[in-house]
């Protein structure tokens, strides 16, 4: 008994594995993360800036500033005054050419592809239209693949380097693989070797590309919360819609993924235990009322074209067309009444529309903001407010899933620097 207490106190007893301690190279790629997120976050800035900004010397951050320019993830130029004593500095900004990252979503009826810069700015966007359901999924992937060697050609006229790819899915993804898809028929389906493979080979003289996948709502509340207008708001719930119904949980800034990274699909919480059957198997949920095909049913709009046909739902709920109007107020009914069990759940600061409830956010917020007024059991829900609001133009799972790769570069430039040295 007693040895044992000895060889407790003198740490003979196993315990937890530490981490190994952090050496110079840890530490100098720490540091160079941080100064490139200190400038990034900046828009521009100077190294004395960065310096008051992050805590390290100017010696160091000068240091650090220059590896960064000679690896071409910042660019400087020109001086700036302070009005203080002393010499201006340089303009430093990060780099509009060089590492960049590549998003494609997948959808049921289309596939956008962009490329975005360190700064996170869409430099090129393509998408194309096209039924999804008629295809397999090699099929669908060889598409993707080809819109996204297309991207690329385009990035490069701009001397951008995307240095990974990130697929945004519909449905339940993990581990690169689609677990189930309904609106696309997909089960099962791995979709990053195949993409991966499809655009090696549409590029063959080029390095291949890794390639990464999430659910393609995560991306879109990722890319809301980067990009959109949530001001300080770091908790919320994001809803894309399309084909089916979308969401996901963002608190404080993270995502919530549950036990098995499939939190958030809310398109199937029931809405009417009696409702129409779902692709999923199930009935009356949320997606078979304020999903695409259910809303443009209703409303008389053919489905030809899924952007044509929201625009043309559009276009007839602004001249007060009777059945448009009461489709929508049918969708904005079951979304306040799914949201106000998800707001009791999470007490979100926020609820945000984003995909095609973003258009059609003028006719869908007043009836699903009563729903939640109604019952939302805080009493904290008012029927006018900004609390249920529509998505940022300059968010959408594309570029969420673009400025993923990117968010890898900030986080560790040193593996993604061609000249950078080692020490």
């Amino acid at each position: 008994m007693e040895k044992t207490a000895r060889a407790r106190l003198n740490g003979a007893v196993s315990r937890d594995p530490l981490e190994p301690k952090a050496g110079r190279d840890t530490v100098r790629r720490h540091n160079l993360s941080l100064v490139l997120r200190a400038v990034k976050d900046s828009g521009e800035t100077t190294r004395a800036g960065v310096s008051a900004r992050v805590g390290l010397t100017r010696a160091a951050i000068s240091s650090l500033v220059e590896q960064l320019l000679e690896c071409g993830f910042l660019s400087e130029s020109g001086k700036t005054f302070s009005g203080q004593a002393g010499r201006p500095g340089t303009v430093l900004k990060v780099a509009r050419t060089g590492v960049a990252g590549l998003g494609v979503e997948i959808n049921v009826d289309y596939v956008c592809v962009c490329v975005v810069d360190l700064a996170g700015t869409d430099r090129v966007r393509l998408v194309e239209h096209l039924d999804n359901r008629d295809a397999s999924p090699a099929q669908v992937l060889h598409r993707a693949a080809r819109t996204a060697a297309r991207a690329l050609v385009s990035a490069g006229e701009q001397e951008l380097r995307p240095v990974g790819a990130a697929l945004a899915l519909p449905g339940l993804v993990s581990c690169g693989t689609v677990r189930q898809a309904p609106n696309l028929g997909w089960s099962g389906v791995a979709a990053e070797a195949p993409f991966a493979t499809a655009l090696a080979a549409l590029r063959p003289r080029l390095p291949a590309l890794p390639v990464r996948s999430e659910n393609e709502a995560n991306l879109a509340a990722l890319a809301e919360l980067w990009f959109g207008a949530l001001g300080p708001v770091r908790t919320f719930l994001y809803l894309s819609g399309e084909i089916g119904v979308g969401g996901a949980l963002v608190l404080e800034g993270e995502l919530l993924r549950g036990a098995h990274g499939f939190a958030g699909e809310i398109g199937h919480a029931m809405a009417s235990a009696e409702g129409p059957e779902c692709r999923c198997g199930a009935r009356g949920c949320l997606e078979q009322y304020a999903g695409q095909s259910a809303m443009l049913r209703a409303a008389g709009v053919e489905e030809t074209n899924g952007a044509s046909g929201v625009a043309e739902l559009e276009r007839r709920a602004r001249a007060g067309d009777e059945r448009a109007l009461a489709a929508l107020e049918r969708a904005g009914l079951m979304l306040g009444r799914v949201l106000s069990g998800a707001v009791n759940l999470f007490d979100p600061a926020a609820v945000v529309l984003g995909g095609i409830y973003r258009p059609l956010a003028p006719w869908l917020i007043p009836r699903a903001a009563a729903e939640l007024s109604a019952r939302v059991v805080s009493g904290l829900w008012p029927r006018q407010g900004v609390r249920l609001r529509a998505s940022s133009p300059a968010a959408d799972a594309a570029r969420g899933a673009a400025a993923l790769v990117v968010r890898d570069v900030l986080t560790d430039p040193l593996a993604y620097g061609e000249r950078v040295p080692a020490g």
